[in-house]
This record gives C-alpha cells, sequence and structure tokens, in this order.
C-alpha cells in the first residue's frame, strides 16, 4: 500500500507510554460471546469447572489462556519500539485517508478519535485489554487498536500486510459511520427486546459485514483518490477478512462450527460484503438488514 507520502491523522490519542499491560479488567461482552463456545461445554462437568477456574486465575494473573487455541495474544512480548512507531504513523495516516473520504462522501461526517495503546487502557465503554482486538466504543467515539493485533493477524492468522491492517481499521470505522446514522444505536434496542441470543446474534452479523462493506468503499474511493493499491493489496484484506470469520475462528479454537454463535459473520460472507463495498464504492449497496 502506497502510504508514506501520506497525511498523518491529528484525531490520534497516542498512549501506548502508559498503557499498563499486566493489569486485567472483565472481558468485554464481545469477548465473551466469541469464547461462549469454549466455555459453555466445559460448565457440564467438575473437570470443565476446574478448567475454567484456572482460566480464570491465569487470565488476572497477565496470562491469556485463549492464547493456547489462537484467540488473543500476549502482550508481554518484546515490543520493537522502531517498528512499533513505524506502525503507528501508518495506521495514523489510514486513519487520515478515512477522514478525508468519509467528509467527501458523507454528509455531516464527524471524525472519530483513534487510541493506540499497548496491553490495556480504559474506554468509554469499560476496560480495553490486548486481547480484545480492536474495537470502536459509541460512548465516546473513538477506536480502539493495541498495534500487537497486527502481530497476531500475521503469525496467528496468516494475514500479513500492510493493506491488511488497513481493512482492519476500515472496518472500524465503518462502525463508527453506524453509529452516526444511528445504526448501532437501533440495533442495541431491538437486542434489548430479546431473549434469543440466536437472532441477537444474527443481527450483529448483520452489523459487522455492513462495516466490511463500507471497509471496501472506503478502499474504492482511497484508491481512485490517492492511488493507494499496490498488487496483492487486495488479496490482503481479503485474507484478512477470511482469516477472522466466525467459521475460521470456531473451526481454529473448538474444532467445529456453530452458525448460530457467529457474532461477525462466515470467513464467505465477509469477503462477499468487503468485495461489494469495494467494487461499488457505493455505501447504499451495503444494506445488510434487507
Amino acid at each position: 500500500m502506497k502510504w508514506k507520502d501520506g497525511r498523518k491523522s491529528s484525531n490520534v490519542d497516542d498512549r501506548r507510554a502508559t498503557s499498563d499491560g499486566t493489569r486485567r479488567g472483565m472481558p468485554s461482552m464481545g469477548t465473551i460471546m466469541v469464547i461462549w463456545p469454549i466455555i459453555k461445554p466445559l460448565l457440564r462437568t467438575k473437570l470443565g469447572w476446574v478448567i475454567i477456574g484456572l482460566g480464570i486465575a491465569a487470565y488476572f494473573a497477565g496470562f491469556n489462556p485463549l492464547s493456547l487455541v489462537g484467540i488473543g495474544g500476549s502482550s508481554s512480548a518484546p515490543v520493537n519500539q522502531a517498528q512499533d512507531d513505524k506502525n503507528a504513523a501508518f495506521i495514523s495516516t489510514v486513519l487520515a485517508s478515512t477522514e478525508d473520504i468519509w467528509k467527501k462522501e458523507l454528509r455531516g461526517y464527524r471524525e472519530p478519535i483513534m487510541v493506540l495503546y499497548r496491553g490495556s487502557t480504559q474506554s468509554g465503554c469499560g476496560y480495553a485489554s490486548a486481547q480484545m482486538g480492536p474495537f470502536y466504543c459509541p460512548a465516546d467515539q473513538k477506536v480502539y487498536l493495541d498495534l500487537g493485533f497486527f502481530d497476531e493477524l500475521a503469525n496467528n492468522h496468516n494475514a500479513p500486510g500492510d493493506f491488511a491492517q488497513a481493512y482492519v481499521l476500515a472496518h472500524e470505522i465503518g462502525h463508527h459511520i453506524q453509529n452516526l446514522q444511528g445504526t448501532l444505536a437501533k440495533v442495541q434496542k431491538a437486542k434489548q427486546s430479546w431473549c434469543n441470543s440466536a437472532k441477537s446474534n444474527a443481527l450483529q452479523v448483520k452489523v459487522e459485514l455492513q462495516a466490511d462493506c463500507y471497509a471496501g468503499a472506503w478502499a474504492y474511493h482511497a484508491h481512485k483518490d490517492f492511488d493507494i493499491l499496490e498488487p496483492g493489496d487486495v488479496e490482503e484484506a481479503l485474507r484478512a477478512a477470511s482469516a477472522i470469520g466466525d467459521d475460521t475462528l470456531q473451526r481454529k479454537s473448538q474444532g467445529y462450527v456453530r452458525p448460530d454463535a457467529f457474532t461477525h459473520g462466515s470467513a464467505k460472507q465477509r469477503v462477499e460484503w468487503f468485495r461489494r463495498g469495494l467494487n461499488s464504492g457505493d455505501i447504499r449497496q451495503c444494506n445488510t438488514f434487507q
């Protein structure tokens, strides 16, 4: 991806120097939803309860037990500061690109803040840790990103490359657009009125796939306006979308797939919706709720 001559965003809250990489708080609801298919069968046996107890103790002691099955990463690995600063400069440039594109394409677009951290920090939605992965918090309109996630994307999910990283941020910016449009509030209200977790999960999948489509639309306009794409970039993004599909992650962590537990969509769905945005550049084509 061509980015070194691009503008860097000023909407960056860099907390890497003050992040606490050892303190642990309660995992987010999103994290719990991801690991629930692993926890649920363990609740049926005494041995399972012992395993859960040991996992909880390990988590609050500073070790992420889910890293053993490829979910989340460890924040204790040494950080190459020069590479970390380069990654921060890169992702700040990508953020600036999303600002330029969406201010032009969406009337009244308000720029979010991107928080860079290492290990853990506080967000408007509660405690944030590296194990949660990148996320958008509608309460404070900020994207939270531990740069170690990019190492995990490359090493644990076989999805390296700078454009794969750009796709991840563009997806989170997609959630910001949904927040500005009122989509997230409507979805949350609908979820609160349901007791059916499978139905809530299915609705959340639509939210995530729409964010993927928005990420593709950003890529379309960014390349059209700034000629950012190089050979292999699109393949990097598609590989990343596939690698973090629910079926891929479930198969890797538990050996089987449960579609009713999907919260982000299958690998095929994520690729298809990213492609739809990339091919059209039209967010009107991103209505996953029809």
